[in-house]
């Protein structure tokens, strides 16, 4: 665990990971003047849409098109907190409309919201309480699969074998 919280280090494809190239991240937005810079620059097609989102072990928020994987958004590093998010104009500022912990690369716990919240305070983004869609992902203790829990139901779609109540999707940690 970093001195901010539980870092998640890349679990997805290998060779999505391997054609990060240094310097590529997403864009990185510690200011609600970087926000506000950036945001501008967003077509109405693109603001219909989530966001790729991660929080750097910095703690600073990065953000890129949807369709962005979350390790080229991260440069390839670990991250604090990794999905999807929305925004949506509120009188005078901009504020998050959706978000969800949804990255299968990092498959970040729902326990990772408190270091998005900062990271959006930080920024002076309004927000919602906590993730407005939660993602349960689990690693098959048996077939070692990756899983997203749906319905409580923590049986994996792989080989049937029962999930553990806990995170473990990162057999490092």
């Amino acid at each position: 665990m970093s001195a901010r919280g539980r870092s998640y280090r890349y679990v997805g494809p290998v060779e999505l990971k391997a054609v990060v190239r240094p310097g590529s991240g997403g864009c990185r937005i510690s200011s609600t003047a970087e926000f506000g810079s950036w945001i501008a620059e967003r077509s109405a097609a693109e603001l219909a849409e989530p966001f790729t989102f991660v929080v750097g072990t910095d703690g600073v928020l990065r953000l890129a098109p949807r369709r962005s994987e979350h390790v080229a958004c991260a440069g390839g590093a670990m991250v604090l907190s990794a999905g999807e998010i929305g925004f949506v104009r509120e009188a005078d500022r901009w504020a998050v409309s959706e978000v969800s912990n949804q990255s299968t690369g990092y498959c970040p716990d729902v326990t990772s919201w408190p270091e998005l919240a900062r990271a959006l305070d930080d920024v002076g983004l309004g927000r919602p309480p906590g993730f407005t869609h939660k993602v349960v992902f689990r690693r098959c203790p048996d077939c070692q699969e990756h899983n997203i829990v749906r319905e409580d139901d923590f049986v994996c779609v792989f080989c049937g074998s029962d999930l553990p109540a806990a995170w473990n999707v990162d057999p490092t940690v």
